[in-house]
């Protein structure tokens, strides 16, 4: 692949590294609430640390998982957890700045400074060529440990590799090696597709007709087969568009769920939580919306996974965040006890394993969510293009 890694690289002390990490991560009253992307990231900052190198840590944060500071989405958090640690960082809050400069060049070796949002920018998203070129005369070497969002065209990601010596980060190359093992899969294999936007995954599942040898489809993206088969949804979630369901189902390889959990917006009065219904799929009344697959599913779940050797999952199977999380974690367990290859992906599924103490059970959990599905159905993403055939400093 014509890319190297950085932990292959001797003479890094005094050298200052740019590393661009993924730590877009969940922040409640002000503290990190899941720190699964920043563990993944800690071998590599230590790495760097005790090779005498001046880390300097890129991210961003925003969207659901940012915490809002004013008008601006901040990564203070992020360092504070890092200090919680015992790993000393120093955050930079503004860019280009006289005072950032001065703390860059105070650095010694083995120090480590993290900047502010690298989003905040606008020649971020743009991949703005001057604003790459800024940010790369601030290091020697650049390495890309950002695998969640390398398939984004932002000047971290693809501008900065063009004009330093650059390397990928050892979790970004577990990355590649571990979801490649979809395109030469052994057999059965099984994949497992949950959450919405149906129009996000048609080509994924495309892809992966021709590669699996089942596809299991739950959440959200089940409404739009039910909606296809005359199947009343009430008042369920469900994409707008054509989407071939019909085809899908007739390659018999596209399995739905045959029954789900539903409400009908009654509330158990000793509780005050919504009361689960489990109807077959064809059951639904006008009035109800479904929110998780039933337990007859969970059966039928469980006899593909027994007979499969080789099993990716992305996305829940039942709206997680709203707290109908049942099937998903089912589905955690039976896998785990499963003799299958795992690969597993996408915030809310591994929020379920990490809930169950299951993270270790399981062949590979991806960091990645849209990078995941990006990789899968095109087999590379932007930020990998950018690393190969590059220059290196050895």
């Amino acid at each position: 692949m014509q890319i190297k890694s950085i932990d292959q690289v001797k003479g890094l002390r005094g050298k200052r590294v740019l590393l661009r990490l993924d730590l877009n991560v969940p922040v409640a009253k002000g503290k990190v609430a899941d720190d699964f992307r920043i563990q993944s990231a800690i071998p590599t900052i230590k790495l760097l640390r005790d090779a005498g190198a001046k880390t300097v840590i890129l991210s961003h944060i925003e969207g659901k998982a940012a915490v809002k500071s004013k008008t601006e989405s901040s990564l203070k958090p992020v360092a504070a957890y890092f200090a919680d640690k015992k790993i000393p960082v120093t955050f930079i809050p503004k860019y280009f700045s006289a005072a950032g400069n001065k703390v860059l060049g105070a650095m010694k070796d083995g120090d480590i400074v993290m900047f502010e949002n690298l989003r905040v920018n606008k020649g971020e998203k743009t991949n703005d060529p001057n604003f790459a070129r800024k940010l790369a005369e601030m290091g020697d070497i650049y390495v890309n440990e950002a695998f969640p969002v390398s398939h984004r065209k932002h000047a971290s990601v693809v501008g900065l590799p063009e004009l330093i010596p650059c390397y990928a980060g050892p979790a970004f190359l577990r990355e590649v090696k571990n979801l490649s093992l979809a395109f030469k899969p052994e057999r059965a294999f099984l994949f497992i597709l949950g959450g919405a936007k149906f129009e996000t995954k048609t080509p994924l599942i495309d892809k992966f007709l021709q590669l699996a040898d089942f596809i299991y489809v739950g959440g959200a993206l089940a409404n739009n087969f039910f909606k296809n088969l005359g199947f009343e949804i009430g008042k369920s979630v469900f994409s707008k568009g054509d989407f071939k369901i019909s085809e899908l189902l007739k390659t018999q390889k596209v399995f739905i769920p045959t029954d789900v959990v539903t409400t009908d917006g009654k509330k158990n009065p000793k509780t005050g939580q919504l009361v689960k219904i489990v109807r077959h799929a064809h059951e639904v009344s006008p009035n109800e919306k479904i929110w998780d697959i039933g337990p007859e599913s969970l059966v039928q779940m469980e006899a593909f996974i027994k007979q499969s050797k080789f099993i990716i999952w992305n996305g829940p199977v039942g709206n997680y965040e709203e707290g109908f999380d049942e099937g998903t974690k089912k589905i955690a367990e039976i896998i785990s006890n499963s003799n299958a290859k795992s690969i597993v992906g996408g915030a809310d599924t591994v929020a379920a394993i990490r809930s169950l103490g299951l993270m270790n059970k399981f062949t590979f959990v991806s960091t990645g969510g849209g990078a995941m599905l990006d990789f899968l159905i095109n087999e590379t993403l932007p930020g990998i293009e950018a690393l190969k055939g590059r220059k290196t400093i050895d």
